[in-house]
């Protein structure tokens, strides 16, 4: 190859490196997280339920914290497991008549 070939080759290799620097999609990153947005706010029943200062009427406070201490034992003791003894008996045991 000669000179002007390779000027030519290195000019245009340069251009297309510089063609992936613009950026094709103003219109779709201008949107971007509009759907997120929309599907947020479709989802949240009162919008303003943070300046509600009202305190929440509902349980008892002992009842109340006698639920949430069993809740939390929960965790700490979890309920026995059982062992189920399979007879070989059932739905689809061998036994014919």
């Amino acid at each position: 190859m000669d000179a002007i070939h390779l000027k030519i080759l290195a000019s245009a290799t340069i251009l297309a490196a510089l063609a992936g620097c613009v950026n094709p999609t103003p219109h779709l990153d201008s949107e971007f997280g509009l759907a997120v947005n929309a599907a947020k706010a479709q989802q949240t029943i009162n919008p303003d339920a943070s300046k509600n200062a009202d305190p929440v009427a509902g349980i008892e406070g002992q009842a109340a914290k006698d639920s949430i201490e069993r809740y939390y034992d929960s965790f700490q003791k979890p309920p026995p497991t059982f062992t189920i003894i399979n007879s070989g008996g059932g739905v689809g045991a061998g036994g014919g008549r």
